[in-house]
Formats: C-alpha cells, structure tokens, sequence
C-alpha cells in the first residue's frame, strides 16, 4: 500500500495538468513502515528530458534523480516512488512503463490527464527479484 498527503497527491495531478498534452514525472520520497506500507513525506517534481516523445514517453536525468535521492537521505527520506502521467490515455502501465521501470519494491503513480485535466491516478508495486521476473502489482492507495 502506498500513503500519500492530501497535498502531495494534488500537487502530482496538478503536475500532470500544468505539463500537458507532455507527460510529466516525479519523485516519491518516503519510508517503509514495519508493514511494508510505503509513506510519501515529499514528492519532488523532475524534468521530462525525453525529446522525441515526450507526449507518451518520459525519463528523469540520472544526475537529477542522484540529486534528489542525496537531498532526501540527508532529511531522512529514502526514494519510495515515482509518478508520471498520461495525456489522453489511461491510468494504467504500459509495456514501456514495465521496460524503463527498475526500481523493484517501489510505487509506481499514473494519473491519466484528459484533454488537460486530471482524471483518474492509480499506483503499482514493482514486483520480482530481478529484471526476468519483474511485474506490476495493483497497489492500493491511501489518501489522508
């Protein structure tokens, strides 16, 4: 299960929106609870850095995504999570989002943005012990 602010779940939403028809993409920082439920405690928006595609594809510099794992271990968050959205599509993984995902154990958030709004956002485990057996799960979300 993933545990997201009321907050931080707009604010990635309004992301989708602000960047649309692009998708847009994120990162969720966190911690593991002793049940294994990810908490979110900061979302950290990235760059689309994908310029063929960027309407239906995305990918977040590894230098950015280096920086913002350094500056949340220093305030005692680990990297939890990722979102990006999808223009015009739905809220559900692709073949692509299984290919280019390699965080195993972590969520992964997709808010379907229509005609520039933000619709419907589902989350999904990374699941499996290497990149043979990897999956997404259905993973339940909660907002408060």
């Amino acid at each position: 299960m993933l545990k997201l602010s009321r907050t931080d779940y707009d604010a990635l939403r309004r992301h989708g929106e602000e960047t649309y028809p692009h998708e847009c993409c994120g990162v969720l920082l966190g911690r593991l609870d002793e049940g294994g439920v990810r908490i979110v405690s900061s979302t950290a928006r990235c760059g689309n850095t994908r310029t063929d595609s960027p309407q239906n594809r995305y990918n977040i510099d590894p230098r950015e995504l280096v920086r913002i794992q350094r500056e949340g271990r220093e305030l005692g968050e680990d990297i939890v999570g990722f979102y990006h959205s999808h223009p015009d599509h739905p809220a559900r993984w692709s073949p692509t989002d299984l290919e280019e995902a390699h965080w195993i154990g972590c969520s992964y958030v997709i808010t379907s943005v229509d005609r520039g709004i933000a619709a419907i956002t589902n989350s999904f485990e990374l699941t499996g012990s290497d990149e043979a057996d990897k999956q997404f799960l259905d993973e339940r979300v909660e907002i408060g």
